[in-house]
């Protein structure tokens, strides 16, 4: 099975960007960034697979987060601008073979261990 290792979090100023990068091991298809904060459930945030032009966002962050694929690396991107403090959270990416384009967790079966992401106001 694909293992997949979160990397970029950080702590940042309302305003602020980070890039988050998830890593797999091998090759993968459907691909998805959730977060989760202390207390809430898990969210998902940006979904794209391989060969996909137009990445599915959460309405809380069109305009704002880009999600992107390098298959070359195995190599999932998430460029999150214009940061806001309830922003703060864990963000895991997660992958799937064949269930593509969800921003439901339970469509993945596949997770990385989280990056922690924290916006200062």
């Amino acid at each position: 099975q694909v293992q997949l290792v979160e990397s970029g979090g950080g702590s940042v100023q309302a305003g602020g960007s980070l890039r988050l990068a998830c890593k797999a091991s091998g090759y993968t298809y459907c691909m998805g960034w959730f977060r989760q904060a202390p207390g809430k459930e898990r969210e998902g945030v940006a979904a794209t697979y391989s060969g996909r032009s137009v990445p599915f966002y959460a309405d809380s962050v069109k305009g704002r987060f880009t999600i992107s694929q390098d298959n070359a690396k195995n190599t999932l991107y998430l460029q999150m601008n214009s940061l806001k403090p309830e922003e703060t959270a864990m963000y895991y990416c997660a992958s799937d073979q064949f269930r593509c384009g969800s921003l439901i967790d339970s469509t993945y079966n596949t997770w990385g261990q989280g990056t922690q992401v924290t916006v200062a106001s």
